[in-house]
C-alpha cells in the first residue's frame, strides 16, 4: 500500500499587495529530495477546487513534492468558506498580480516554508502545471523565470485577451466594471477595467505566443481534450506551433475539467485525470530524471 502523504498548509505575502494567499504542499516524508511541482489553478478556480486535493496526493505517491495556491485575488479569503466570496477582489485581479504571485511562491519554497524539510525538496528539478488560465500563466512564469526546469499545460489559453469587442471595451471603460457569470453558483463576479489597462501596460510580458516562441526554453508538455468546451483544441495547436519541439498530446472525449466537478467526493481521480496525470509524470521523469 503506498505511503500516505503530508498536508502542509502555509500562507504567503507578497512585497506587491497586502492580500495574504493560502498555499498547501503534498509530500511522502522520506528524507529524500524530490522533485517539486507547482500546481496553478484558473480563471473561477482555486487549490482546493473539485478533485486537486486527490491530485496532490496522488502526485506525492508518484515521488513529488505537490504544491498548489491559491492566486492572492482569485476570490477566496483566507480563514473563509473556502469558496468564491470576496467578489472585489476577484474584481481587482489581473495577470500580472498572477504572475507576481506565483513568483512569490517560487522565492518562498527557495528561501525554506516552516515545517517543510529542506532534505525533502530538489529545487534544481522544479515544474509547473497550469491548467486552463493557470496554463497560460505558466508559460508565462517559465519564460521569464529560470528556476523553472519543466512546463506542463492542460487545457491551457493561448492568449491572455479573449477577444475582447471594441463595443464590450467601450462600454467597459464607461462603467468601469463587466461582469461574468459563474456557471456553478450563479454569481455574476466582476471584472474591473483595469484588468484591461494592466494588459496594455505589460502587453509584452503578457503576450503568451510571443513568449512561448521566443523566450521559452524549457521542455514543455501541452495537453488538451479534444471535446474541451471552454477553451477551444485550437489553442493547444496555436502553441505547439510557437514551439514545434513541446511535445503534444490530444486526449479524445476528454473537456475542459478532465472529468472533475466541484464538489469532488470520490477518494479517486476521475478517469481522465488519471490519463493526463500518467501522461504528465511520464514527461517529468524523462525531463527531470525522477526515479521511480
Amino acid at each position: 500500500m503506498p505511503a500516505l502523504p503530508l498536508r502542509l498548509d502555509f500562507l504567503l505575502t507578497s512585497p506587491h499587495h497586502a492580500r495574504p494567499f493560502a498555499a498547501d504542499a503534498r509530500y511522502v516524508p522520506d528524507g529524500r529530495a524530490k522533485p517539486v511541482v507547482v500546481f496553478v489553478h484558473g480563471f473561477k478556480g482555486f487549490k482546493d477546487w473539485g478533485h486537486f486535493n486527490v491530485l496532490a496526493d496522488w502526485f506525492a505517491q508518484q515521488g513529488f513534492v505537490f504544491v498548489k495556491l491559491n492566486l492572492s485575488h482569485n476570490g477566496l479569503v483566507v480563514g473563509g468558506t473556502g469558496d468564491l466570496e470576496d467578489l472585489d477582489a476577484f474584481g481587482r485581479n489581473n495577470f500580472s498580480l498572477e504572475l507576481n504571485d506565483i513568483g512569490t511562491l517560487l522565492d518562498q519554497l527557495q528561501e525554506g516554508v516552516p515545517g517543510l524539510p529542506a532534505a525533502e525538496l530538489d529545487l534544481s528539478r522544479l515544474a509547473l502545471i497550469g491548467h486552463s488560465r493557470g496554463g497560460g500563466l505558466v508559460l508565462l512564469k517559465a519564460a521569464e523565470d529560470a528556476r523553472v526546469r519543466a512546463v506542463v499545460t492542460w487545457a491551457a489559453i493561448s492568449n491572455v485577451n479573449p477577444g475582447w469587442s471594441e463595443e464590450l471595451m467601450q462600454q467597459w471603460q464607461q462603467q468601469g466594471v463587466f461582469h461574468v457569470e459563474n456557471s456553478r453558483t450563479k454569481q455574476q463576479l466582476p471584472l474591473y477595467f483595469q484588468i484591461v489597462e494592466d494588459y496594455h501596460q505589460h502587453r509584452l510580458r503578457l503576450d503568451i505566443l510571443h513568449n512561448v516562441r521566443r523566450k521559452l526554453r524549457q521542455p514543455l508538455l501541452i495537453t488538451h481534450g479534444d471535446q474541451d468546451e471552454t477553451v477551444p483544441l485550437a489553442r493547444a495547436h496555436e502553441l505547439h506551433a510557437r514551439k514545434p519541439d513541446a511535445e503534444l498530446l490530444i486526449l479524445p472525449g476528454v473537456t475542459h475539467n478532465f472529468g472533475g466537478a466541484h464538489p469532488w467526493n470520490s477518494p479517486e481521480l476521475p478517469a481522465e485525470t488519471t490519463a493526463v496525470a500518467e501522461a504528465t509524470v511520464a514527461f517529468l521523469r524523462r525531463m527531470l530524471a525522477v526515479e521511480r
